[in-house]
């Protein structure tokens, strides 16, 4: 079977601090209340999504790299990744604040649950006046410090806190102590991991459970980069129809793609498969012959052995491109 540009059914989450916003503005089909995630391309274990078009229909990311291997991933992907899809591509509504929380890397991640870290990165979609993040720390802090704030609740002290808009983006390597702010809706690219530790939750009480959210203070002790850096946010271009280079880390890379009118990605020296997540506009997606429309708010992935694609736009649009 020849491959082809695939859609997948999104999965939709309940949170403590979700919205409605992934229904109003990235016209999501979900009838619960405080949805704060929607999980768009997803191979973690139980919750993983569905193509919902074409031949495939039906089928898991897994399925998928079993029966194609490195013709659906990349043959350097498929050698370094096995049948585990390496990638979690989210969306993220957050009414109010997420946790102040950390996550582990590749190395206790496996030792303590035998699962990838979580290095992520995200892109904000939309931001409400005065919304913010949590982003690293103000100064370097020993752990003694750390330790003494976290008990007299006093964390905001030493947290770098980021107001934020529409189109700013950061890298969070695991280790960096984050928390998205409320009013903030983003797109997060992600290994497949679902290892949070949470180091504060506001003392809120979850309706659904009517108590407190577990807390990991102790775990994320081991985990936490207590260093200062100069800046948090990633800086980058805005040139029309280029690929403006976003982040670039060991564990995905990512582009911006400013496209208006039409524009063609040539991926023959590229092993790996590609992503295009649509921030902002519309997009018609032309290969062999064939087009597929795509919205703000759609998430598509090309198999490894689709090497040209061309872009259409009738207006601007912004799409962030992803591979390994």
């Amino acid at each position: 079977m020849k491959l082809y540009p695939l859609k997948f059914s999104p999965l939709y989450y309940y949170r403590i601090w979700g919205g409605d916003k992934l229904k109003t503005q990235l016209n999501k089909n979900y009838q619960e209340d405080s949805i704060g995630e929607s999980w768009e391309v997803s191979d973690i274990d139980n919750c993983e999504t569905i193509v919902s078009n074409g031949k495939l229909k039906g089928s898991t990311l897994k399925e998928l790299i079993k029966r194609f291997k490195g013709d659906f991933v990349g043959n350097h992907v498929y050698e370094s990744f096995g049948n585990d899809f390496p990638l979690l591509i989210k969306f993220i509504d957050a009414k109010t604040p997420l946790s102040i929380q950390v996550h582990p890397n590749d190395l206790l991640a496996k030792e303590r649950h035998n699962s990838f870290g979580k290095n992520e990165m995200w892109y904000i979609m939309q931001a409400d006046e005065d919304a913010e993040l949590i982003v690293g720390f103000n100064k370097a802090v020993t752990k003694e410090e750390y330790v003494s704030h976290l008990n007299t609740s006093t964390l905001n002290k030493i947290l770098n806190i980021e107001k934020v808009k529409s189109g700013d983006t950061f890298y969070i390597p695991a280790g960096r102590v984050h928390a998205i702010g409320a009013g903030v809706l983003l797109a997060e690219i992600q290994q497949t991991s679902d290892i949070t530790y949470r180091i504060y939750d506001y003392d809120r009480v979850d309706k659904k459970t009517g108590g407190k959210r577990e807390l990991h203070t102790d775990l994320a002790l081991d985990s936490i980069d207590l260093k200062l850096y100069d800046n948090y946010q990633t800086m980058y271009n805005h040139k029309i129809n280029s690929p403006n280079k976003l982040v670039h880390s060991p564990y995905f890379k990512t582009n911006f793609l400013n496209v208006k009118g039409s524009i063609i990605r040539d991926y023959h020296q590229l092993d790996s498969f590609v992503i295009y997540i649509c921030v902002d506009g519309s997009f018609l997606l032309k290969i062999d012959n064939m087009s597929y429309l795509f919205e703000k708010g759609e998430t598509i992935l090309l198999p490894a052995t689709l090497n040209q694609i061309k872009l259409t736009t009738i207006n601007i649009s912004k799409i962030i491109e992803v591979h390994m």
